[in-house]
């Protein structure tokens, strides 16, 4: 068995989280000893092997889905947000005179990945809903890495979700250069999902109960207040965005 909290796992806060899956491991009553990183993330969420893991909405609908069982929706307390819902923010230059969306018709967009619901499918629904086009895209690899090419110029706008945000502004001394243009539409948040289907419901109760065990309360942002369950249906009921403009890797 493996088990993986891939999501918000920086090295300034893995000590966190392998508390977090301790604390969890100890409720369960059993499961691997230490979380698995290093592996690429598609590979993770298809392991058979998968005990526990957290993925993203955009990968669970579009391959996903009928492939592994949701577990439950953590709730970050995001602004703005229903409980177990997130949202990205849009982010642009601290010193950038545009103050709307529209002012970034045909913008540089720097995204994660295609396949991120946070990073690429908030954004595209956004613009296009605004009536506003991308340019190009620009693809960095992570969240810190699109907000990063925005304050360095390599991109205009980048899509960062709420908690990551978070992290970027305890952990990274670009943040100040960077603003909060706008923010995207609530999403159901980033799930537990679980390969072993007999397992769901005991892992529900042990996520629950490690959220709520008093040592854990220190682990504030990466730490959900609370654990939900948000129907697939939730999740596969958005839409699959088309493949960005362009792929440039920076």
């Amino acid at each position: 068995m493996i088990a993986a909290l891939p999501m918000y796992d920086r090295p300034e806060v893995a000590v966190l989280n392998d508390r977090f899956w301790h604390t969890i491991r100890a409720s369960l009553g059993h499961g691997p000893q230490s979380l698995t990183r290093g592996v690429p993330l598609m590979a993770l969420w298809e392991d058979r092997a998968l005990l526990l893991a957290q993925t993203c909405g955009l990968p669970y609908r579009a391959r996903l889905h009928g492939r592994v069982t949701l577990v439950g929706t953590p709730d970050y307390g995001v602004d703005g947000c229903p409980p177990g819902f997130y949202r990205s923010h849009l982010l642009v230059r601290a010193d950038d005179p545009r103050q709307s969306l529209a002012g970034f018709e045909n913008a540089r967009l720097a995204i994660n990945e295609p396949l991120s619901q946070s990073g690429w499918a908030a954004p595209q629904a956004h613009f296009a809903k605004a009536g506003i086009p991308i340019g190009s895209v620009v693809q960095t690899g992570s969240h810190a890495g699109s907000a990063l090419a925005v304050a360095e110029g390599r991109a205009d706008i980048a899509a960062v979700d709420a908690v990551t945000w978070r992290l970027i502004c305890a952990h990274d001394g670009f943040a100040d250069r960077l603003r909060v243009l706008d923010s995207t539409a609530p999403t159901p948040g980033l799930p537990y999902i679980t390969a072993q289907a007999d397992e769901a419901d005991s892992l529900f109760e042990a996520l629950t109960a490690a959220i709520a065990a008093p040592e854990n309360k220190a682990l504030a942002p990466i730490l959900p207040r609370g654990l939900l369950r948000i129907a697939p249906e939730s999740y596969t009921a958005l839409q699959i965005p088309p493949p960005p403009p362009a792929d440039r890797r920076n």
